[in-house]
Parts: C-alpha cells; sequence; structure tokens
C-alpha cells in the first residue's frame, strides 16, 4: 500500500492549521469578554493542568479512564443511529408508503428536546448501554435519515433502467445501483454524526449513567474545579475533531476503491 507525501503533508497541515485556529478563537473570545481567570481558563492553563503542572499525571490518568466509557458511548450510539438509518433508508426507498407513516415519527423523534426525553428513556431501558445506545442514537439518527434517504433516491437514470432492462427486482437494483451511489451520502453522514455520537454520549453519561467525561464535567462544575472543567472539554473537542479526520480518511479510501473521488496515485 502506498502512501501518497504530498496528501499525507496536506492533512497534517490543515489538522494542524485548525488546531491553532482553535486555540486562538478559544483564548481570543476569552480577552475578547473579558471572562474572570477564576471561570475562564485558556489553553496553557489546560496545558498544565494536563502535561506540565502539579498532579498532571494524576489529571490525565482520570480523562484517560473516563474518555475510554464515553468513546465506547459515542461509537456505540454512532453505529446504533447510523445502520437504524441506513435500514430505515432503504426500507422507505423500497416501500414508499412506509415512508409516509414513517418519517413523520422521526422528524417528531427528532424535534422533541432530547433534555425532556431522557427520563423516559431511563425508565424503559434502565442506566446501562441500553439507554446510551438509544440516546446517542437518535442525535446521530435523523441527519443519517435524510442524506441517505435522498441519495438512494438520486441513483442515475442509465443504470436503473439497464437493471430494469434485464429484469432485476427492486432489491437487486437497490443493492447493485443505489447503494453504491450512496456511499459518499453515507460517509458525510457519519462525519457530521460524529461529533453529535459525542455530544449525545456526554448527555447520556450527565442524565443516565454517571459515568464518563459527561459526569466529570459535571463533577468539575459542582465542585468549581473549572480547570478541570475546561480541560475536560478540551480533551473532548479533541475527540471530536479526530473521529472526523478518522472518518474523512476511511471515506476517501472506501470511495477510491468504488470509482469517486481521486485515485491513489492523484496528487
Amino acid at each position: 500500500m502506498s502512501v501518497n507525501p504530498p496528501r499525507v503533508l496536506r492533512g497534517a497541515g490543515g489538522l494542524l492549521v485548525s488546531l491553532a485556529v482553535i486555540l486562538a478563537v478559544w483564548q481570543g473570545f476569552l480577552w475578547a469578554f473579558q471572562v474572570s481567570p477564576f471561570v475562564g481558563k485558556g489553553p496553557v492553563a489546560v496545558w498544565s493542568y494536563l502535561v506540565s503542572g502539579p498532579g498532571a499525571g494524576s489529571h490525565l490518568a482520570t480523562l484517560g479512564r473516563q474518555s475510554v466509557v464515553t468513546l465506547r458511548d459515542a461509537m456505540l450510539g454512532l453505529v446504533a443511529g447510523t445502520v437504524a438509518a441506513a435500514v430505515s433508508a432503504v426500507a422507505f426507498n423500497l416501500w414508499r408508503p412506509l415512508e409516509q407513516t414513517l418519517m413523520p415519527v422521526a422528524i417528531v423523534l427528532r424535534a422533541v428536546p432530547l433534555v425532556a426525553m431522557t427520563p423516559l428513556i431511563v425508565l424503559m431501558f434502565g442506566r446501562d448501554l441500553a439507554a446510551v445506545a438509544v440516546i446517542a442514537g437518535i442525535v446521530t439518527f435523523f441527519p443519517a435519515l435524510v442524506n441517505i434517504t435522498l441519495a438512494l433516491r438520486s441513483a442515475p437514470r442509465e443504470p436503473l433502467d439497464v437493471c430494469r432492462a434485464y429484469g432485476a427486482g427492486r432489491v437487486a437494483t437497490m443493492w447493485k445501483v443505489q447503494v453504491p451511489v450512496a456511499l459518499p451520502a453515507l460517509f458525510a453522514s457519519l462525519r457530521i454524526a460524529s461529533p453529535l455520537a459525542l455530544v449525545g454520549a456526554l448527555l447520556a453519561e450527565w442524565l443516565a449513567t454517571g459515568t464518563g467525561l459527561g459526569y466529570q464535567i459535571l463533577e468539575a462544575a459542582a465542585v468549581s474545579d473549572y480547570t478541570g472543567l475546561w480541560a475536560t472539554v478540551a480533551v473532548t473537542t479533541a475527540y471530536s475533531l479526530a473521529l472526523y479526520a478518522v472518518i474523512g480518511a476511511v471515506e476517501a479510501r472506501v470511495l477510491r476503491r468504488f470509482g469517486f473521488g481521486p485515485r491513489e496515485s492523484d496528487p
């Protein structure tokens, strides 16, 4: 497997630029709004808390343990929401009356504030991984459903006509033509949903499970540990950027195999 150095360098350079912009906006926000140093902690304070200051090793170890829980919860919600959305989108395209019946339900599900739904979800599913999957999955389900449904309908007419001419059924046509065409939309949905899955996981941990970075944020705010609070938020943001980048890298490789985008040898 060959690696294209210019593309790798461009990706690394873009990541560094994005990181620099985020840090500058973060510090600029604190300066512009004159946030009290007791409450508002900048990148230097967070770096000291996690890396160079007293107790940094303990702080980093605690965040590491909680990060494992949150990333597990986020990935569970991302997979559950995306799989449910993909299956629903395929069903909607195969049986249009089903869409007319269930799409309003999905819209209502998206419109109701998740904070209001969480107590009901906890009552029905308990405070374990099932509740996390439902809460984080709901956040990722709707955008993925809309994107994939529209992508399945946007397949070119010519290959669809060829499949019909050769007597292919609706399921075979869906698998041979519409699903490959929908792959870019699927990965776009994953990139959009990955930060949302983290938000859903944090909400589930805050309101349901009492574990992970979501509960760590709540606990830090309760004891006025504002440096720990900012550090936890910064780590969560870093995970969101990393998930987005990883999904983008997987997307590029998969889509090249299906003939989308530049070839491996392109600059």
